[in-house]
């Protein structure tokens, strides 16, 4: 037989059994439905995580730190004896950089722009433009090599620095100080930080009280306070692509250089960071340049491909979880199509047996009902891979907005892995539908002829 005559009456013979076709590339659908959607999931957080990291990390950008538990805030050790040279990051005990391991990064031949990162911790923010209140909130060193997206003020491009009194608040603040960003640019926000009481002598103490009393005392044990006026330079617009998505205040190196190190004067984190950043030179790669910090400076690094990694390993796990959900439905279908193909065989036992005596080979009989599974793969695969598109651009939407994403889609389909599922749940209903073809093969045309007839043709015989 040829093989198109052969596809025909395999499309026919399920056409006889809508139902039943119909149930089992349902069950198909449902794995390549689930299939699909971990796929186009995966393949959306992969665009996003992309898209995040170019908009707010410099591909050639350096983050140092004497330890990785820096990055990643994890430490296998609950208890740690206390050292002077450490401090807390993310609940875990790091080591902190010194002035002299600055000095070192700076001189490097590989390296440019080595900044400390200045941990900055305000006890309270005032407006000028609302001076009846004291507010909290983060304050972090501005980062130049980020782009910013700004609603009005000062353009936040990347290589454009706050000045020294100069001051960036985001959208977020605008709605509690009760005003617009064209108004609140240029007028003034200050930053005040506490200078924590200096360890002092009982001789300094009866000294200062000898001299000025009571007063010289207070304020020789008191904490000090330091106010810092700046300028609101820009306001920072809400983007799902950048990390100034967060409320944070954003200031200049100079101006968190000098609030950290007046906050810490006296303490062990004088002068002494979690962190620096540094861009490595053009024609050097970040890479061998974070492997030569660990090798000559015992020092280490973290990449924006190392960050982009970290990010795809939660994706993909996300991505194989539902994915496996997926393969769960086809290893049920497999049963499906095992069982709807017996059945068949056994209700067409006749019928196998007039093809054979009317020519058919075994190969013929056997592709016959190969032909037949491989239909309802495809009618299977394409109702998964087509709903799981359809839903996605109807949901795309809703999840965009729930989750903040902008115009970005977390849902997006690429045709060529839907082509590749449809082939693929195809080869697998095939193979799933080969021990009953090669069943059908076997049967003998004479003792296939005298069989009885089952199913639903036996049924209408008894009525």
């Amino acid at each position: 037989m040829k093989t198109l005559d052969i596809v025909r009456r395999a499309g026919r013979n399920l056409r006889r059994a809508k139902m039943r076709t119909l149930l089992t590339s349902v069950a198909i659908a449902v794995g390549g439905f689930a299939i699909t959607a971990s796929l186009m999931a995966g393949e959306g957080a992969r665009q996003y995580v992309d898209r995040i990291i170019s908009s707010n990390i410099n591909p050639q950008g350096l983050m140092i730190s004497k330890a990785s538990d820096a990055f990643t805030g994890r430490s296998n050790k609950p208890l740690k004896e206390y050292k002077p040279d450490t401090g807390t990051h993310r609940g875990a005990e790091v080591e902190l950089l010194t002035l002299d391991d600055i000095a070192k990064l700076k001189a490097r031949s590989d390296l440019k722009d080595v900044t400390p990162l200045y941990q900055l911790n305000p006890k309270y923010l005032t407006f000028s433009a609302k001076s009846d209140k004291k507010y909290t909130g983060e304050v972090v060193m501005r980062d130049n090599g980020i782009r910013v997206d700004v609603m009005a003020g000062k353009a936040m491009s990347k290589g454009t620095q706050l000045g020294d009194n100069e001051v960036m608040i985001p959208e977020s603040y605008l709605e509690e100080l009760g005003i617009s960003a064209d108004k609140i640019i240029g007028s003034k926000l200050t930053l005040t930080v506490e200078q924590m009481p200096q360890k002092v002598s009982e001789e300094e103490i009866a000294k200062a009280y000898r001299e000025r009393g009571e007063a010289g005392v207070r304020e020789l044990t008191s904490s000090k306070l330091k106010h810092k006026e700046l300028t609101i330079a820009a306001v920072s617009k809400k983007s799902p692509e950048q990390s100034t998505n967060t409320p944070n205040t954003y200031v200049s190196p100079e101006t968190a250089k000098e609030l950290t190190e007046f906050a810490t004067f006296g303490t062990p984190q004088y002068q002494k960071y979690i962190d620096a950043s540094a861009t490595v030179v053009d024609g050097k790669k970040p890479e061998d340049v974070k492997k030569a910090l660990k090798d000559e400076l015992n020092l280490s690094a973290i990449t924006s491909k190392d960050i982009q990694e970290l990010l795809f390993t939660f994706v993909n796990l996300l991505q194989w979880i539902v994915f496996g959900f997926g393969v769960l439905a086809l290893v049920v279908s497999i049963f499906g199509i095992v069982n709807t193909q017996y059945i068949s065989v056994l209700e067409r036992t006749q019928q196998i047996g007039l093809m054979k005596a009317l020519g058919a080979s075994r190969r013929d009989v056997a592709r016959l009902f190969r032909y037949e599974a491989a239909w309802v793969g495809f009618l299977g695969g394409a109702l998964g891979v087509l709903g799981a598109w359809g839903i996605g651009e109807l949901c795309n939407p809703m999840i965009s907005k729930a989750l903040n994403l902008g115009e970005h889609s977390l849902l997006i389909f690429v045709p060529i892995s839907g082509l590749v599922i449809v082939a693929g749940l195809m080869i697998v209903a095939i193979v799933a539908g080969f021990l009953p073809s090669r069943k059908a093969a076997k049967l003998d045309p004479i003792e296939a002829l005298r069989a009885p007839k089952i199913g639903r043709a036996s049924c209408r015989e008894r009525v």
